[in-house]
């Protein structure tokens, strides 16, 4: 079985996933916008028996959005980067996939709320691309 590793910018916050992730989704909603600062999330859901905190779990600070059902945000106190956090309904474990140490050997399998792209948004192929 695979372990994948995973931490946040400043190091404090380490974690492991033991196999290969369920879903890996793009999301374009307006929460998710706000949350991250660009047009979209990529968030990688794993079941909880494949999650473990290896270190820093006191850093980990949560945010319940009041008025939404579902809406939840997990980040690390040092160095505000995204981290993973259990969904409301204890359904699953969310991944920022950004936060992923590792290939979390699956690529994105589908969009949510494409509708909600900001107008702004150009699809990645037809940029210029820039190496290092």
């Amino acid at each position: 079985m695979k372990t994948l590793h995973g931490s946040c910018l400043c190091g404090k916050i380490k974690y492991e996933i033991d196999g290969l992730p369920e879903t890996f989704k793009y999301c374009f909603c307006p929460r998710c916008q706000k949350v991250s600062g660009g047009a979209q999330v990529a968030n990688i859901f794993v079941d909880h028996r494949q999650f473990k905190w290896i270190d820093g779990e006191n850093n980990v600070t949560r945010f319940d959005l009041p008025e939404a059902k579902r809406f939840s945000h997990g980040f690390c106190k040092t160095c505000g980067s995204p981290v993973p956090y259990e969904l409301r309904d204890k359904t699953a474990i969310v991944i920022p996939a950004g936060s992923l140490d590792d290939d979390p050997g699956i690529k994105p399998e589908g969009i949510i709320y494409w509708d909600f792209r900001p107008h702004w948004y150009i699809e990645p192929n037809d940029l210029e691309k820039i190496e290092n």
